[in-house]
C-alpha cells in the first residue's frame, strides 16, 4: 500500500470514501435515509488541497492507481502545542487491506515531525474504529463533546497519544 501527499486530483476521490465510510460506519447511529442522500461535492476538499489551512497535510493510500483511503492532520483544534488527526477514512470496500494502518503511520510519522503528542476524535459508537486506534496505542483522555447530526446527538471521544521521539509534557 503506497501513501502519497494528496493533490486537487484526488478531491473527489477523498469525498467519495467520506460519503461511503459515512453510509456504512454510522448506519447505526445516524438516521439512514439522510445518510443514503448524502451527495459527493468534492468542493470543499478541492480548495482544501489547493491552499491547505496552515500546518495540515493530507495523504491518500493508493492501491495502483486507485486511491482507496486518505488522512488529514495538522495542529490540534483543542490545545496548544500539540497535533491532531483530523481524519481517517478507507473505503469500505478496503478495510482491512492494510490501508487504514498505512495512513495511520504517515500521520503519527508527520505529526512526530512537529509534536510530542496528539488527539483525534472518534464517535463513541463506533466501535471498529475505536479498536483500530487503541490497537495503535491510541487511549480515550476523557474529553467528550457531541454535535447534532440530522436531528441526531452523536457524542464523540478523543483519544491521545504521545509521539515517541518527541519531547515534552504528557497532558
Amino acid at each position: 500500500m503506497e501513501v502519497r501527499k494528496a493533490t486537487a486530483a484526488d478531491a473527489v476521490a477523498i469525498e467519495t470514501i467520506r460519503v461511503n465510510g459515512w453510509r456504512v460506519a454510522y448506519r447505526h447511529v445516524l438516521p439512514v435515509d439522510e445518510l443514503d442522500a448524502m451527495v459527493v461535492d468534492a468542493t470543499r476538499w478541492r480548495s482544501r488541497l489547493e491552499k491547505p489551512p496552515a500546518g495540515w497535510s493530507t495523504a491518500v493510500a493508493v492501491n495502483g492507481d486507485l486511491v482507496v483511503g486518505f488522512a488529514s492532520i495538522g495542529p490540534s483544534r483543542d490545545e496548544q502545542g500539540i497535533g491532531e488527526l483530523y481524519a481517517i477514512y478507507v473505503d469500505p470496500a478496503h478495510w482491512s487491506t492494510g490501508a487504514g494502518r498505512s495512513l495511520l503511520d504517515w500521520g503519527e510519522a508527520q505529526l512526530r515531525s512537529e509534536y510530542a503528542e496528539a488527539t483525534l476524535w472518534v464517535l463513541e459508537e463506533n466501535p471498529r474504529a475505536r479498536r483500530f486506534y487503541e490497537r495503535a496505542g491510541w487511549a480515550p483522555d476523557g474529553a467528550r463533546k457531541a454535535e447534532v447530526r440530522w436531528g441526531v446527538r452523536a457524542p464523540e471521544v478523543r483519544y491521545r497519544k504521545r509521539l515517541a521521539g518527541r519531547p515534552g509534557p504528557v497532558t
